[in-house]
């Protein structure tokens, strides 16, 4: 910034929000200075170019999304974003806590509920959850654990304070993106990651795959672990194959399972083998069509008895969409004291309960200056930003409000952190959020370093998500091993991520209710049923 030459830096300049990389003043900050110097050291035509070839390697390795009915290569940007020890340091231990308070919710849910007669979280507020289902009522996993996998999501706001935004216990998907922007990003910048110590990621299949295995039912030493898949159509298809193969397990079908006895088998052209542990992709509703919805082809039914038995095990475990309700999301910081005896370390964002009558009136109130959301929406869909919606969108939202409050929650705007980010005319700010995958294997809770930074490309834009028209960063943690003098190439470099299929339209995390979709419309094609649903 002290010379007159030009360089992509030149006319950078942070919004009003928190900007991760550089000072109101023109400073960089300390995680961006190797950054900011290998960048400086472009033109910017060696910046597009760079970033072509990016997209191009994205290209090869299949990784698209679909965006307005197009599909097109997945927007990685070419800047990282870069998280300091010291942050990472407050951000992996208040992710770990999160997973252990939502793990003592559940088991308590499915058990004595104790959090109801303590009156930490009404009973109503529980039995309303569309998540909650009586049928697993007295399923107890084989370690302990439900959330094998989670996906908590992050903001960091204007004051640079990490907040949690929302909780994903379900089947969180995502992590495939996190590897293959890796890969992606070790090819451009092969000697910045041994410099600057990034911490690597490609461990989290192994990770997964030991905590799938601790997770197995009594007895079992060698378990047969499966992932299941909804199928090729479903559009997180890509990441059921990828996580199969790096883990070296089978991917199977609900069609190539059934049960017997109350034990699980997998067909195989040698017969029948018995399966162990399921690591379903497959939603709740899909998964026995004895439990759940009978015309489910999806699942296997029988599944659920076998784990009532004790015979397998599911992971992630049914029912745990009552945790990450929006609503239970409110009570979290009691709940974390309440079963951890435990101050949170990760604040929530200030949020509103419009089954609450005072809070109800008093959103309505200031409607056009709060975001307000459906408790069960994802992919950004159903948000109303009051200071961006029209009279006619506010009236609408009031209406749907009085007519469900349960339905719905209310936030001020938060003016998430902006990082740099290539754009047509240059580097400029954009928003960003954050999710850090956990995995819990019964004994620990470890935190895969960095996770999946989603970034809104549209100037000002608040809304991240890829369906809303986002992108994604590879997300730099610092404090790992440093190599000085040589160029050593991360291990992720060295990792075949394509050939397994190409990413199917949609393949986001936060395309879930579209997964859903495609679900239940494949569901209907093998039943011979047509629905627009």
């Amino acid at each position: 910034m002290s010379d007159d030459r030009s360089t992509p830096w030149s006319g950078y300049s942070p919004a009003q929000a928190w900007d991760e990389a550089m000072d109101v003043h023109g400073d960089v900050r300390e995680p961006y200075q190797r950054v900011y110097s290998e960048i400086d050291r472009m033109s910017g035509d060696d910046l597009y170019s760079k970033a072509e070839a990016l997209a191009s390697s994205y290209l090869a390795q299949g990784v698209t999304f679909d965006h307005a009915g197009e599909e097109r290569p997945f927007p990685l940007d070419i800047v990282p974003r870069v998280v300091g020890a010291d942050e990472w340091d407050v951000i992996a231990p208040g992710i770990a806590q999160r997973v252990r308070t939502l793990e003592a919710f559940l088991a308590d849910v499915y058990g004595s509920q104790h959090c109801v007669t303590d009156g930490v979280v009404p009973r109503r507020l529980i039995a309303s959850s569309q998540y909650f289902y009586r049928a697993v009522h007295g399923v107890d996993p084989a370690n302990g654990v439900r959330v094998h996998v989670s996906g908590i999501d992050l903001v960091r706001d204007q004051h640079s304070i990490w907040r949690v935004l929302e909780d994903n216990v379900r089947v969180p998907s995502g992590v495939s993106y996190v590897l293959s922007n890796r890969r992606a990003m070790s090819q451009m910048y092969p000697d910045m990651f041994g410099a600057m110590g990034v911490r690597p990621v490609l461990e989290y299949s192994q990770r997964l795959r030991s905590a799938l295995a601790k997770a197995a039912p009594e007895g079992v030493d060698d378990p047969t672990i499966v992932v299941l898949t909804p199928g090729v159509f479903n559009s997180a298809y890509y990441e059921h194959s990828l996580l199969a193969r790096t883990m070296g397990v089978q991917l199977v079908e609900g069609r190539d399972l059934e049960t017997l006895n109350g034990r699980v088998y997998m067909r195989t052209t040698a017969g029948r083998r018995r399966v162990d542990v399921i690591y379903r992709r497959v939603d709740d509703d899909y998964l026995d069509p004895v439990q759940f919805r009978p015309d489910s082809a999806l699942g296997a039914p029988g599944i659920v008895q076998a784990a009532r038995l004790g015979n397998v095990t599911i992971a992630n475990a049914i029912g745990n969409g009552v945790a990450d309700d929006k609503l239970i999301y409110t009570y979290m910081p009691d709940l974390t004291r309440y079963y951890l005896g435990e101050e949170p370390i990760l604040p929530i964002v200030d949020t509103w309960r419009l089954e609450e009558k005072e809070a109800r009136e008093e959103v309505l109130d200031r409607l056009n200056e709060l975001v307000v959301k459906p408790v069960d929406g994802s992919g950004g869909k159903g948000v109303v930003i009051g200071t961006k919606a029209s009279k006619e969108e506010l009236e609408a939202t009031r209406k749907q409000i009085l007519e469900d409050p349960r339905g719905w929650i209310a936030q001020p705007v938060i003016q998430l952190s902006t990082v740099p980010t290539l754009t047509e005319t240059g580097l400029e700010p954009r928003h960003v959020d954050l999710r850090p995958f956990a995995i819990n294997d019964g004994d620990d809770v470890w935190v895969l370093p960095g996770g999946l930074t989603r970034v809104a490309l549209q100037k000002g834009q608040l809304i991240v998500n890829s369906s809303q028209g986002g992108g994604s960063k590879d997300t730099w943690v610092l404090g790992g091993v440093r190599h000085r003098g040589t160029v050593v190439p991360p291990p992720e470099s060295k990792v075949e991520l394509e050939g397994v299929a190409s990413v199917p339209q949609d393949a986001h995390p936060e395309d879930w209710a579209h997964g859903q979709q495609q679900q239940q419309q494949q569901q209907q094609r093998d039943a011979g049923e047509v629905s627009g649903s």
